[in-house]
């Protein structure tokens, strides 16, 4: 265990699985205490209590909407109250969409942007007041590679991870001048081994996990995709005070993809 994140508060939202939990996982290996939301709380709470079996107290669970405004004032609340405070956020949850501007609905294309745009809105918006009241404070937003390069068959998540991209920035712009002790940063992942993929491999028509992956992996000059902890080490660092001059950027982890 180390101490990276000793004393530190987190909310994440998605901390039922995937880039969540591994991010929850490593929060807590370096001394943070962890809030998990979710959709799926009874993933949360399986992963709260994992955490819990290995530090008292380390973690709780709610159950999240994140597309719901009330829903986030009352989470906010819990969290700050169930940890004595909050100083980081990280804006995890997020869905995927695969299919070209003429096969994407308008339905799915507002869905993607509830889950993936407006939870990060509302998330940003609300928590500032508890960031502020127990700075240095943090926000974290799981943007994607998809948010800086565009694809033929992903309009609706290539524009949401976009927002996310630059509401990242305009949050950091608004913290630095308020004179608030808020840095605001996203962070962008290429294709990570997490259960998202597998709607990857459904449209590559693979099924198959290794052959899914090798696919992915033919345009990453490293030459494979990622694993949960590359983001997690990530998240750790944004989060710490050793990124206490690191705001307004876009965190790049994608194997060398965008020096292309």
């Amino acid at each position: 265990m180390g101490n990276r994140l000793a004393g530190k508060k987190a909310v994440i939202t998605g901390g039922a699985s995937g880039l969540g939990a591994a991010m929850a996982r490593m929060y807590v290996s370096e001394g943070a205490q962890v809030a998990l939301t979710d959709i799926n709380v009874e993933g949360a709470k399986q992963v709260a209590a994992e955490l819990n079996a290995t530090r008292k107290g380390a973690a709780s669970a709610f159950a999240h909407d994140v597309t719901n405004e009330q829903q986030w004032l009352s989470v906010l609340e819990q969290a700050n109250t169930e940890m004595g405070g909050i100083n980081i956020l990280i804006n995890n949850a997020g869905i995927g969409s695969m299919g070209s501007i003429e096969d994407e609905s308008l339905a799915n294309w507002d869905r993607v942007m509830r889950v993936d745009v407006d939870s990060v809105f509302l998330g940003c918006k609300h928590a500032i007041k508890f960031l502020k009241e127990n700075a240095p404070a943090a926000i974290i937003n799981m943007s994607s590679i998809a948010g800086l390069y565009a694809a033929g068959t992903m309009p609706a998540y290539n524009a949401a991870k976009a927002a996310v991209w630059l509401l990242s920035k305009s949050v950091a712009l608004h913290c630095a001048a308020s004179k608030y002790d808020i840095r605001s940063n996203s962070i962008h992942p290429v294709f990570i081994r997490t259960p998202i993929l597998d709607g990857m491999g459904k449209a590559l028509n693979v099924e198959n996990v290794e052959q899914r992956d090798k696919l992915l992996a033919r345009g990453i000059p490293l030459g494979r995709i990622g694993e949960p902890e590359d983001v997690a080490y990530a998240a750790v660092y944004l989060g710490s005070d050793e990124a206490k001059f690191i705001t307004g950027i876009e965190l790049k982890i994608d194997g060398g993809m965008s020096a292309k």
